[in-house]
């Protein structure tokens, strides 16, 4: 019985691949879309793909077309190329706006486009354009099954385009050009008022002024540690119970200590 079994899963294999190559040797249009449907439905993505390129020209136009190419970018969805399925979906959207998938179209649009993000530490090029369009989409369909998703989504990019800002901001720390790096640093919390970076950043504004004060010339030395105090008393404001109160803390009482000289 388990002989026979394999036999008839064996001839359907092989039928299937007969199937598909006399398909895609055919100069049949009908028979190409047919077969491609069929690896389609069986998720045979990759196989579906070469099919819907050789007929997609043929097809604009007709009645299937539209099953046709939203079949064709959830394909390349699928298989994870997301730079084809992204564009797909876009011309898509635009070739069928009265489509009853238009709002997933729009939004898988814009999801593709999230999938092209770097780490952080890259461009963000990519990032700002799928912020772009997920915003676009929130906009277009404030109620869509899609939404809890997208804000999610559009969360976590801007999350990582202002981890890259802030890293560029601390790089001026790093290096110890304190001066660059407190400019910076105001310029970021300028920038992003609520991004969740905003405590590391008072902090490293903080080290710099501190760093900056203590190592000045005298005659500049009482304004700088003024201004140390103020990133301290910043810092503070901001969370009384900070992660870095410690650290904060010893530079405040060398900073005071540093400041007695100028009161005498």
């Amino acid at each position: 019985m388990k002989k026979i079994v394999s036999l008839i899963v064996l001839v359907v294999f092989f039928s299937s691949c007969s199937e598909y190559q006399k398909a895609l040797k055919s100069d049949d249009v009908a028979v190409k879309y047919e077969v491609s449907t069929k690896m389609y439905e069986k998720g045979k993505y990759e196989k579906a793909i070469r099919l819907f390129e050789q007929i997609a020209p043929s097809y604009k136009g007709k009645p299937q077309a539209e099953k046709l190419f939203y079949m064709f970018s959830q394909s390349y969805y699928k298989t994870k190329q997301y730079y084809l399925a992204g564009y797909q979906f876009e011309s898509f959207a635009s070739s069928y706006p009265k489509s009853e998938k238009q709002e997933e179209a729009q939004f898988l649009s814009a999801k593709c486009y999230s999938k092209l993000s770097p780490v952080y530490s890259l461009d963000q090029t990519d990032t700002d354009k799928a912020v772009d369009k997920l915003q676009n989409f929130i906009d277009l369909y404030p109620n869509s099954t899609y939404l809890a998703e997208a804000n999610t989504i559009v969360k976590e990019l801007r999350n990582k385009i202002e981890k890259k800002a802030f890293e560029n901001a601390k790089q001026y720390n790093t290096i110890s050009d304190f001066k660059a790096a407190q400019i910076a640093l105001d310029n970021f919390i300028s920038d992003f008022p609520g991004t969740p970076f905003k405590e590391d950043a008072l902090y490293y504004k903080l080290d710099s002024a501190y760093k900056l004060a203590i190592n000045s010339v005298p005659q500049k030395m009482e304004e700088r540690l003024n201004s140390a105090k103020t990133a301290y008393n910043g810092l503070i404001k901001f969370n009384a119970s900070s992660k870095y109160k410690s650290q904060a803390d010893v530079m405040l009482v060398r900073i005071n200590k540093e400041l007695q000289q100028f009161s005498k």
